[in-house]
């Protein structure tokens, strides 16, 4: 997802790598951090990969900037991307919000609704954090107070992110 991300960002317009850190830190929040251990190999192996283009820029100061573009061959790789978005990426939130956030560069509306009903048809299956065997519980199920919270919060997550799937595919 972190290359996903990078390809996304980039597809908007050139940027040092700094404002790239930032913009995908913001995007991910407080709950997946991008360390630069990660960020930084990613836009290289972007980089050799002929995805991105990478310019040498003095900086203010005695370090150089980079300064990050996509490649036609990066932006067929991002569309490529979103358009088979599947699996983990559709079923976990975190890497789904991500897809979510760049579906909008899909030029055909059909393959982003492709996309759209992949995630509701995930979202209509019977699902819970804990199981009574093979059978999910629901929040009314459990005696833990915590456990219920949890369920409840997910339960009306899930029919809010349902219910706007289904006036987006309307």
């Amino acid at each position: 997802m972190l290359e996903l991300a990078i390809l996304g960002f980039l597809a908007d317009g050139p940027l040092h790598g700094y404002q790239l850190r930032r913009r995908i830190a913001h995007l991910s929040g407080h709950t997946r951090p991008v360390s630069d251990g990660s960020l930084y190999p990613a836009i290289t192996r972007l980089v050799n990969a002929g995805l991105l283009d990478r310019q040498t820029e003095p900086g203010a100061s005695a370090a150089q900037r980079h300064t990050l573009t996509l490649t036609p061959a990066g932006r067929t790789e991002l569309l490529r991307r979103l358009r088979e978005a599947d699996g983990l990426d559709i079923s976990d939130s975190t890497r789904y919000f991500t897809v979510l956030a760049f579906l909008s560069q899909l030029p055909h509306t059909a393959d982003q609704h492709a996309v759209l009903r992949r995630r509701l048809e995930f979202l209509q299956q019977p699902a819970s954090f804990f199981r009574d065997g093979e059978r999910p519980l629901n929040a009314e199920e459990t005696g833990d107070p915590y456990r219920r919270g949890m369920l409840t919060i997910a339960r009306a997550t899930s029919q809010a992110e349902r219910s706007w799937l289904r006036e987006v595919l309307d």
